[in-house]
């Protein structure tokens, strides 16, 4: 089977088609094209979701021919079409999901609406065949949630953030940093010279029973923290506060993953391991930090390559063959849905299952 997956529910327009691979466990990339829209945004400090819907349109018929190209292949040799159609910016989503339907109208194919949180979390099936049911943190600019997934479309949030994103909290303080949009990878940067310890930021929610995060204050804390050291900050001041920065938002993490595991030990059969997904999750202090935790808890820790924890087509094209191999597809009416929580990614629009032989 191959299906083409199609991402534009933020600021990278990504394309890409993948085969199943023989005994039906994980996927073949067959191409994967993503273009970036940093360039447009970073005048604005953050992504301006008009440019960002205009962007997509500009380039996706381009996308779709290069990803059709790379794989050696062509739309009547595919066998399903699938899009994110949400959760997302309303205009980016439109744009990848109708051009989808196009597709798969024109080319006669089945479509399928694909939730862009359930992909991040099925990526670690991609990339390692990963067996359910498993644990999954997905942290990046817009979401940053624990889930437990028991199977495709069976998923159970254990926890999430009541405010800020991690990603965003990253974003923010990189800016107010002076750094560059986006500000995390640069953040990551610059805290790889720093002291960890100098400054005594907080952990939100540590110690609390549920599994839930809260960055907000930590934001606060760290602008306060810039604000007193006066107007012209040092190099080494800069470079102490992302790294203290950085090590709260490490522990609040690690922290309320282990909240998560002992909530998921009381209902369900030991996880098969610990999956990461979204742009956050390609920080290396968090990646040691998690390897840290799942080498305590005898847990397997599925790390896709940082280029597919950030918004990319495959995880869409894979995510559209997981749910297809079970005979879900969706119809043409499929409506977009900027806000979908993860847990009805099967029940928030009508599906129906393709007629079994």
């Amino acid at each position: 089977m191959r299906v083409l997956g199609i991402e534009t529910t933020c600021d990278e327009t990504a394309v890409a088609v993948v085969e199943e691979k023989l005994g039906g466990v994980g996927a073949e990339i067959l191409s994967n094209e993503v273009m970036s829209q940093i360039a447009r945004h970073a005048a604005y400090g953050g992504v301006v979701p008009e440019i960002a819907a205009r962007a997509h349109i500009e380039v996706l018929d381009r996308l779709i021919g290069r990803a059709l190209a790379d794989a050696r292949t062509e739309i009547e040799r595919l066998d399903a079409i699938a899009a994110a159609a949400g959760p997302g910016l309303i205009g980016g989503v439109l744009v990848g999901l109708t051009a989808g339907k196009a597709l798969a109208l024109a080319a006669k194919k089945p479509f399928i609406a694909v939730n862009h949180t359930e992909a991040h979390a099925l990526t670690a099936r991609l990339t390692e065949g990963l067996g359910f049911p498993y644990l999954a943190l997905i942290a990046s600019g817009g979401h940053t949630q624990i889930v437990a997934v028991r199977g495709v479309g069976d998923y159970e949030k254990l926890g999430a953030t009541v405010d800020d994103a991690a990603g965003e909290a990253f974003d923010k303080v990189g800016k107010m940093l002076g750094l560059t949009y986006p500000g995390g990878p640069e953040l990551e940067a610059l805290a790889r010279h720093g002291d960890p310890q100098r400054f005594d930021f907080p952990r939100p929610m540590i110690g609390r029973p549920d599994a839930d995060f809260s960055f907000s204050g930590l934001k606060t804390a760290a602008r306060q923290a810039l604000q007193r050291l006066g107007d012209a900050p040092s190099e080494r001041d800069r470079r102490d506060l992302a790294a203290s920065f950085q090590a709260a938002v490490v522990d609040v993490v690690i922290d309320r993953l282990r909240v998560a595991l002992r909530i998921f030990g009381k209902t369900e059969e030991r996880p098969q391991g610990l999956a990461i997904g979204g742009g956050v999750c390609a920080n290396q202090a968090l990646r040691q930090a998690l390897a840290r935790l799942c080498g305590e808890a005898g847990l397997r820790l599925a790390t896709p390559p940082p280029e597919l924890c950030a918004d990319n087509g495959a995880m869409i094209a894979f995510a559209g063959l997981e749910r297809f191999k079970l005979g879900l597809v969706d119809g043409l009416a499929f409506a977009p849905r900027p806000r979908w929580p993860l847990g009805a990614a099967n029940r928030a629009a009508p599906a129906r299952a393709l007629a079994q032989p």
